[in-house]
C-alpha cells in the first residue's frame, strides 16, 4: 500500500481528517482537483461572510447620522469587493496547502476515481491505500425549467461581472436568505420566490416568521407558495414567470434551491458504495460506507451540511482508525447561524421539535429594540428565545434573531451541550447593556400555542 489512508477531497473535512490521521502516525495522501479548502473557503462560508460584512455597511452609514456623524453619500464599487474576496481566498488556499505540508500529508493533484476498494486513479496516477475517506462535498442544485441556463448559483454569485440592479432569488433556505440580505444591503432590489409558505424550513417557526418581517422592513419582497416556471431573455433584462402567472422583471436570477452530493464519476458503483434515497453516500454512526474500508464525511453524506460538522466527522474517522476511537457526534447540539441582516443563530431543539418529543415544554421569549437602534433611527428588532423541559428544567434550545446572533449563540452552545438548566441561566449575572443579556433575564413563560 502507498498509504494507510487516502482522502478524496481537500475541503475542510478532508484536510482535518488527513492531518489528524498523520498526527496518529498514519501515512496519508489527499487528492484534490480544484483549489484546496473546498466549498467553505472558495465559494461558501468565507466569501459569504465577507460579502455579508460589506452589505452591513450600507445600514451602518445611514445609522451613523443618528449618532452625530455628518451625512455623506457613500458609493459602492462591486469589483473592489470581488477583488478583496479573491485576495483573501487565495491567502487561505495557501494556508490550507501549508497545513497539509506541515502536517506530513501528501497532496496529489487531480480528479480521483475508485478502481477497487483499495485502488484509486488520480488523473492516470495509480494510488493504493488501506483505507479510503470520501470527502468530496456537495454542489448547488438547479431545477430543470425553461431558461435555467439564464440563472446562476451561489458559486457564481461571488464573481458576477457587475452588480445587478434587480435580482430574483429562487429558494428559501439559508443560502437564499443570506444572499437576499447581501444583495439588498448592496442596493439591489430583491424578490424571493419560494414554494413553501415560510422561509428557513427546519428552523424554529417563530424565528422564521420574525426574520421574514424584519427582512420586509428592508424592502425585500417575498412570493410564497410559488415556483418559477420559466425564465425568458428580454433584451438585456430577464423575465421570470411563476406558476401563479406572475411576471417578475430582473437583471439576474439566483438559484438557491438546495445542494446535492458530489458522487458522480467517482467509481462508487464499481466498488459497491451504496447511496441513500437522497443520492448521498450511506454511512453508519462511524461514517463507514457499505464497503468496510471506505468512509465518507461532510456534505457528501447529507447528515448535517455544516463545515464544523465535516471537520468533526473527519477527525472522528481518523481517531477511530488510528487513535483512541469510539467518539460519535451529538447531532442534536450543533449550533448554526444564518448570516442574514439581521442574523439568525440557533442551538438545540426548536419549539416544534421539543413539543413533538417532550409534549409539554416551557417557552421564554423576548422581542426588543436593541439599544443601538434607539438612536440610529432603524426600526429593526431582535428576538431571543429559550425552550425548556419543565420536568428536568434543562434548556433544550436557544434561538436568536438580531445583531451578532452567531457570536452569542456560540457561547450558549457550550452551556446547552453541558446540560445547563433554566435555573442556571437565571442565576447568571447579565452583562449590561447587551443583547446577549436577554437570555439570562427571561423570566415570563409564553402561553402555549393553541392546539
Amino acid at each position: 500500500m502507498d498509504f494507510d489512508l487516502f482522502v478524496i477531497g481537500a475541503g475542510s473535512g478532508g484536510v482535518a481528517a488527513s492531518r489528524r490521521a498523520a498526527v496518529h502516525g498514519a501515512r496519508v495522501g489527499i487528492a484534490e482537483a480544484g483549489r484546496v479548502g473546498g466549498t467553505c473557503v472558495n465559494r461558501g462560508c468565507i466569501p459569504k461572510k465577507l460579502f455579508s460584512y460589506a452589505a452591513g455597511y450600507g445600514d451602518a452609514f445611514r445609522e451613523a447620522v443618528g449618532f452625530g456623524w455628518e451625512a455623506t453619500e457613500p458609493s459602492f464599487v462591486w469589483r473592489d469587493l470581488v477583488a478583496a474576496k479573491d485576495r483573501e481566498v487565495a491567502r487561505l488556499n495557501q494556508v490550507y496547502e501549508g497545513l497539509l505540508q506541515s502536517g506530513d500529508v501528501q497532496l496529489v493533484r487531480g480528479r480521483a476515481r475508485l478502481r477497487d476498494a483499495n485502488t484509486i486513479d488520480v488523473d492516470g496516477q495509480t494510488v493504493r491505500a488501506r483505507h479510503i475517506l470520501l470527502a468530496t462535498g456537495g454542489r448547488a442544485f438547479v431545477p430543470e425549467i425553461e431558461g435555467e441556463e439564464l440563472g446562476f448559483t451561489s458559486d457564481a454569485a461571488f464573481d458576477l461581472p457587475a452588480l445587478p440592479k434587480r435580482i430574483v432569488i429562487v429558494g428559501a433556505g439559508y443560502v437564499a436568505v443570506e444572499f437576499a440580505s447581501i444583495f439588498r444591503g448592496l442596493g439591489v432590489a430583491v424578490t424571493i420566490v419560494h414554494r413553501a409558505d415560510r422561509i428557513l424550513r427546519g428552523f424554529d417557526d417563530e424565528v422564521r416568521t420574525f426574520l421574514t418581517e424584519e427582512m420586509r422592513k428592508k424592502d425585500i419582497a417575498f412570493r410564497a407558495n410559488q415556483s418559477v416556471k420559466r425564465i425568458l431573455r428580454k433584451g438585456t433584462a430577464l423575465q421570470v414567470q411563476t406558476d401563479a402567472n406572475e411576471l417578475l422583471h430582473a437583471d439576474g436570477v439566483l438559484f438557491a434551491t438546495g445542494r446535492t452530493a458530489n458522487t458522480g464519476d467517482m467509481g462508487l458503483d464499481t466498488v459497491g458504495v451504496r447511496l441513500n434515497e437522497h443520492g448521498a453516500v450511506q454511512v453508519d454512526a462511524d461514517s463507514r460506507t457499505s464497503v468496510p474500508n471506505i468512509y465518507a464525511i461532510g456534505d457528501l453524506t447529507h447528515r448535517k451540511q455544516l463545515t464544523p460538522v465535516a471537520i468533526a466527522e473527519g477527525r472522528a474517522v481518523a481517531d477511530l482508525l488510528y487513535g483512541p476511537g469510539g467518539r460519535h457526534l451529538n447531532y442534536e447540539m450543533i449550533p448554526s447561524a444564518v448570516f442574514s441582516l439581521p442574523a439568525v443563530a440557533t442551538v438545540g431543539l426548536t419549539e416544534e421539535e421539543a413539543r413533538a418529543r417532550y409534549g409539554n415544554v416551557d417557552v421564554y421569549r423576548s422581542s426588543f429594540r436593541p439599544l443601538r437602534h434607539t438612536v440610529s433611527g432603524s426600526d429593526e428588532r431582535a428576538l431571543t428565545k429559550l425552550v425548556v423541559d419543565p420536568a428536568s428544567d434543562r434548556v433544550l434550545g436557544a434561538h436568536m434573531v438580531g445583531p451578532e446572533a452567531g457570536e452569542i449563540i456560540q457561547g450558549l452552545a457550550v452551556a446547552l451541550t453541558a446540560g445547563a438548566t433554566k435555573a442556571q441561566f437565571d442565576a447568571t449575572l447579565a452583562i449590561h447593556p447587551t443583547a446577549a443579556e436577554e437570555f439570562v433575564l427571561l423570566r415570563t413563560k409564553v402561553a402555549p400555542k393553541a392546539a
